[in-house]
């Protein structure tokens, strides 16, 4: 087909003209997205803000318990499951954005109010919750033992927590496990194991002898560090008045240097065991038995309780005097005597009611 001239005069067709018609669309979407944008930038940190202290959903206290190899994600899953964490994923955004993804295992308290922030703190700082058992100055092995049985947050791993078992593992099978443990209060976190309490109880029991055998004094009645765990737990079954211990040590060791008798209810208490009824009788003073301390001299073969520090301090540092004896005024103090004379006074006015000592 022959090209059509343009006619002379007819003005030129402008070619640029649709070109500018596709520009403008395309600046619109551009500046539309630019606006998203700058709104998205501005509203992020307001959405931050909202999720960390809104996410928690946690009216009363909460234990989140995290065991050892689960991750953040573990614990957002949980805790969506339990209804405490909406959405679920911005635990595991808020970790990624603050690098904050290790989390220690162990049980978590989580308390109202808790921000997402503070939770992640939490888990990287390891703050789990801990649980406390105290083993009283006075009590026995079996009491502690008793005690770790029936803790909730213990994990007994012997098949037997006997004390013939317990001091197997503890490495000394031969020795008498009354007086191995020092009488504390011990911090663990859930799961840890009754042997593990009764590990750190005896280590510190010899650290506690050992520094107080250091420090004793000179010429005492006694040759070893065991015998004065044992004089120990005798002063801190006597008395728990802590002005009384160490006139109590000096009363006993008076008595070892002339080879007199202790005369020691709490040993022959012991001694008794089981049977005991809570009243102690002239018959039981009569009836021999190895911690009878009326019947033999010396001192009983082992501990009779679990002595604690100041006990422990007393036995190889007694005070200086004369007393031979003394006696308990029923107020938790005792009355000190030199001589039998004055003693049996004693005796008379504060066991006796005054009343003359019969058989």
């Amino acid at each position: 087909m022959p090209l059509r001239r343009r006619p002379p005069g007819a003005a030129a067709v402008p070619l640029t003209v649709p070109a500018v018609k596709l520009r403008r669309p395309l600046a619109l979407v551009l500046e539309t997205l630019a606006a998203l944008a700058v709104g998205l930038l501005l509203a992020l940190p307001a959405a931050v803000f909202w999720l960390d202290r809104n996410a928690l959903r946690v009216e009363q206290p909460v234990l989140l318990e995290i065991q050892p190899g689960e991750s953040i994600s573990h614990a957002a899953y949980r805790l969506a499951q339990q209804g405490h964490l909406r959405p679920r994923q911005a635990l595991t955004a808020f970790a990624r954005l603050r690098d904050a993804a290790a989390v220690q295992a162990g049980e978590y308290r989580l308390e109202p109010g808790l921000q997402l922030t503070e939770l992640l703190d939490k888990f990287n700082r390891g703050d789990v919750v801990r649980y406390a058992v105290t083993l009283v100055e006075g009590s026995r092995f079996t009491d502690a033992l008793e005690q770790l049985r029936a803790h909730p947050a213990v994990r007994v791993t012997l098949p037997e927590l006997t004390p013939q078992a317990v001091m197997t593992a503890l490495g000394e099978p031969e020795r008498h496990p009354e007086g191995a443990l020092f009488p504390s209060t011990y911090h663990f976190t859930r799961g840890t194991s009754a042997l593990r309490v009764l590990e750190m109880a005896h280590t510190l029991m010899q650290q506690e002898l050992a520094a107080a055998w250091q420090a004793r004094a000179p010429e005492l009645e006694i040759d070893t560090p065991e015998q004065a765990l044992v004089l120990a737990s005798i002063i801190e079954k006597e008395t728990g008045a802590a002005a009384e211990r160490r006139r109590i040590a000096g009363v006993l060791h008076r008595r070892l240097q002339r080879g007199m008798p202790l005369q020691v209810d709490a040993s022959v208490i012991y001694g008794i065991g089981a049977a005991f009824d809570g009243d102690i009788r002239r018959r039981d003073l009569r009836t021999d038995t190895p911690y009878n301390t009326y019947t033999r001299r010396g001192l009983p073969p082992t501990p009779i309780c679990l002595p604690g520090r100041a006990a422990l301090r007393a036995a190889v540092d007694p005070a200086p005097g004369d007393s031979l004896y003394f006696v308990a005024r029923g107020d938790g103090t005792h009355v000190f005597s030199a001589t039998l004379r004055e003693h049996n006074r004693a005796v008379r006015q504060y066991q006796l009611g005054g009343q003359a000592a019969g058989d």
